[in-house]
């Protein structure tokens, strides 16, 4: 469920029409729905108690969306945060995250943001590897800390994902095989700078299939018991995040409802906390990018080219992973058309969709692509010398910008001509 529907035949984000927004703060621009955010987060969570989860830890994965009005709305719907960055971290304190509910995840922290994790109390970090594991116990303990820890497992299981989100599989860089865990558990346990408390594993964003997830949790299962019969206090399992959403028709994404049956039927037993990293799931749907038409250019066979002013730099998932957006009109007319959509940076690969049957549109019209709350405005970049796109978000009859519109020249500003140069 969303906030984004038809009044009058304009399209509203909650009960402001997107032409209000697009006139007062231009295009392109991101629209975020507050009480979208506040709903998906309450359904996850409700999801899991009504599976018998008892207490479970949802930790927010930051690198979905950083917004900091986007974290403040789901800090105040008691979520903590998933951070693979001292960046992420310090935007989850600045949006009233307690530091205790900050997982520090991610493959490659410097000792910089070890130190800045450990100075900052967060609760939990979850080690990638034995030399990561190694590094961090000699900070803590040089600093008079002992980390609170889990071993990240990588149980080389299939997500059935794009393959560059697929982060499971024995060749992804993230975790340490099953085989590997129980050796390398046990040496880091036993430094005094460490307290191993558990593991956690993720094996890929966008899952449309629980299969994969309940396999990988099994094999979790089997893990957690041969630590314990080594002698290990096992209480924490983080069992990542990943549940896919809706991005075009014939997608079926599971339930939060069928996530969390799930989830208690694969661990049942294990006696430990459950701590989640949902995503995309929270805010994939909560958001869309508003565009304008610049103009429509002649194709090929009668197929025209919507020339749109957003571009991959501004939402680039499909020029990464071919991904699907829908495209809508923001006062449709019911007339349909066949058209490419495409952006205006100097790359073919800045196209949005080809052939695709879409509401018409002409120069000057407003359009939006759906589901870009998730992994959108935080991938952006400059290319070409553009801009960064500005953020708004939406509480009923009220916006705000969120994020202002970064232009050209304040980036140019940025950089300096050596004086060799002048």
């Amino acid at each position: 469920m969303d906030h984004f529907h038809l009044i009058d035949g304009v399209m509203h984000v909650e009960n402001v029409p997107l032409t209000t927004i697009a006139d007062e703060v231009g295009s392109p621009v991101y629209v975020y729905s507050q009480a979208t955010l506040v709903r998906h987060a309450q359904v996850f969570r409700e999801a899991l108690t009504k599976a018998g989860i008892e207490n479970p830890h949802i930790a927010f994965a930051i690198k979905a969306n950083p917004n900091l009005a986007v974290l403040k709305v789901l800090a105040g719907e008691g979520y903590g945060a998933d951070v693979v960055s001292a960046g992420e971290m310090n935007r989850a304190l600045a949006a009233g995250v307690p530091a205790k509910d900050v997982v520090f995840s991610g493959v490659g922290k410097s000792a910089d943001e070890m130190v800045a994790a450990l100075k900052a109390g967060i609760g939990q970090f979850n080690i990638e590897s034995e030399e990561e594991g190694r590094e961090l116990a000699t900070i803590a303990e040089t600093l008079g800390y002992r980390a609170d820890c889990v071993l990240r497992i990588n149980p080389d299981v299939d997500a059935q994902t794009n393959a560059k989100i697929s982060t499971g599989k024995a060749e992804n860089k993230f975790g340490l095989g099953l085989h590997q865990a129980p050796a390398i558990y046990a040496r880091l346990a036993a430094l005094p700078g460490l307290n191993m408390r558990g593991v956690a594993l993720h094996i890929g964003s966008q899952l449309l299939n629980l299969e994969p997830l309940e396999t990988a949790f099994g094999k979790i299962g089997k893990l957690i018991a041969d630590l314990r019969n080594s002698g290990h206090s096992i209480t924490h399992v983080d069992l990542g995040g990943g549940l896919g959403v809706r991005y075009k028709e014939g997608d079926h994404p599971p339930h939060p409802d069928e996530y969390g049956e799930m989830v208690a039927r694969a661990t049942k037993g294990w006696n430990v906390q459950l701590m989640f990293e949902p995503g995309r799931v929270i805010c994939g749907n909560a958001g869309v990018l508003v565009t304008k038409v610049i103009r429509v250019k002649p194709g090929s066979g009668n197929v025209p080219f919507v020339i749109v002013d957003a571009a991959m730099n501004d939402l680039a998932r499909p020029a990464l992973y071919d991904a699907w957006h829908d495209f809508e009109a923001v006062e449709p007319t019911g007339e349909r058309f066949t058209a490419n959509i495409v952006g205006p940076v100097c790359e073919t690969g800045d196209t949005f969709a080809m052939a695709r049957e879409i509401d018409a549109v002409r120069q000057g019209d407003l359009a939006l692509f759906r589901t870009c709350g998730a992994y959108g405005a935080t991938m952006a970049s400059t290319y070409n010398s553009r801009g960064l796109v500005p953020e708004v978000l939406v509480s009923e009859n009220r916006y705000a910008v969120v994020a202002e519109r970064i232009v050209p020249a304040t980036i140019l500003e940025a950089e300096h001509v050596p004086d060799w140069l002048a």
